[in-house]
């Protein structure tokens, strides 16, 4: 029974993503074509984060672990530990002083209507290309320098072993911030890998906790950046996790 209601669950989430990408999709995919607009756009990208987030029974409650905040007047690399597709939503909620943009898989482009918006408005990733991946800092900065900030999930991806409470960082956002002298924003995501699997058969509405952990600034020293992001981020799994 469990799982049956588990599988309506996820019907429901496929036919409140057609909705919501629709009615939110065109305004965005029209703004999308000036790059200047993208500010404009973000808004509706939030709104359908929204409706997604909400409309599949998750709520989250924000804890400040840091004395830090995130101000206005800088472009942001934001990070967290990635254990769900609800982490993109839940990072676009969290981020309304920044226009993000998110650096994710090309083969995303493949999903029908999301695609088409997706890869107007996000640096896509082949990973299996050397080439690609190189592309992606100087892509970055181009939306850095117009007044955007980049999220990454420096795990790379979530991994298929659920035992796995937190994975190696690949460099990309380190090395980004080192470059183009960004801060670091450090979230930690606690309770999605369980309420929002990428196993369809298990699953459950709740409330997620966000745990901000603080910002970085940035350093010469992209292996120090995240040597810190990773013990930080592990030790609030570690601790309060259940």
């Amino acid at each position: 029974m469990v799982k049956i209601l588990n599988y309506l669950w996820r019907i429901w989430l496929l036919l409140l993503a057609f909705v919501l990408t629709i009615t939110f999709g065109i305004p965005v995919y029209l703004l999308s074509f000036n790059k200047g607009h993208y500010k404009y756009a973000y808004p509706f990208i939030r709104g359908w984060s929204y409706g997604m987030f909400y409309g599949m029974g998750l709520r989250y409650e924000l804890i400040n672990l840091s004395k830090h905040s995130v101000d206005g007047t800088r472009p942001f690399v934001f990070i967290s530990n990635h254990t769900s597709i609800m982490d993109i939503m839940l990072m676009c909620i969290l981020s309304s002083k920044h226009p993000i943009c998110f650096v994710g898989k090309k083969e995303l482009v493949k999903v029908p209507i999301f695609g088409t918006i997706y890869k107007r408005i996000c640096v896509m990733v082949d990973r299996s290309s050397a080439r690609s991946r190189a592309d992606v800092y100087r892509r970055c900065a181009e939306k850095m320098e117009e007044g955007n900030s980049i999220a990454i999930f420096p795990e790379g991806g979530v991994p298929d072993d659920t035992s796995v409470i937190l994975d190696e960082f690949k460099d990309g956002a380190f090395t980004l911030s080192s470059k183009h002298h960004s801060p670091i924003a450090v979230y930690t995501f606690i309770g999605l890998k369980e309420m929002f699997p990428f196993d369809n058969a298990k699953g459950y509405p709740g409330k997620v906790k966000v745990y901000f952990n603080g910002i970085l600034e940035p350093s010469d020293s992209p292996k120090e950046l995240k040597r810190k992001a990773f013990e930080e981020i592990k030790k609030t799994l570690a601790e309060y996790s259940n």
